[in-house]
Formats: C-alpha cells, structure tokens, sequence
C-alpha cells in the first residue's frame, strides 16, 4: 500500500480538509476496489479517520461500510484506526 505523508502545520483549516479528502479517497479506493482489492476493514478505518478530520461524506459512507462487516471486522478497524492516530 502506498504510504501518504500528512503535513498540516502551517495550512489551516485548508490543510484540515485536504487531508480528510485524501483520507476518504483511501477509503473509497479500499470499498470499490480501484488499484487494490476490497478491502472493508480498511475502508472502514479510512472513513473513520477523514470523519475525524471533518468529512461528513466520510462519516455517512463509514456507516453504510459497516452495515456489511461483522462485530470482529469493526473491532479491527476501529483499533487500526486508532493505532494509525496515534502514529500520526
């Protein structure tokens, strides 16, 4: 998987929601397949953090992702989210 490197020091509520698009294009890129193999869980974890960073079309497209996940899947991507917070 391609590593993206979020820099918003010094941009403002600019650099907030540039970085929550980025974020919910993962996501995207993981529920539809695009360049990768679908991935739920990580389009799960994408969604959630772009819904951190400010995106409410991420917030509603996470729902509907985990309408289709088990309880396990949405423990996992919750803690990966969680886990890719704190490094970043």
């Amino acid at each position: 998987m391609a590593r993206f490197e979020m820099l918003d020091a010094g941009f403002g509520d600019i650099g907030n929601n540039a970085q929550a698009d980025i974020l919910f294009e993962l996501g995207m890129m993981y529920a539809t397949g695009r360049d990768c193999a679908v991935d739920m869980v990580a389009a799960h974890k994408w969604f959630n953090i772009a819904a951190i960073k400010g995106s409410d079309r991420a917030a509603r497209l996470r729902g509907e992702v985990a309408a289709s996940m088990t309880k396990l899947e949405i423990a996992r991507a919750l803690r990966e989210a969680r886990e890719w917070m704190t490094m970043h």
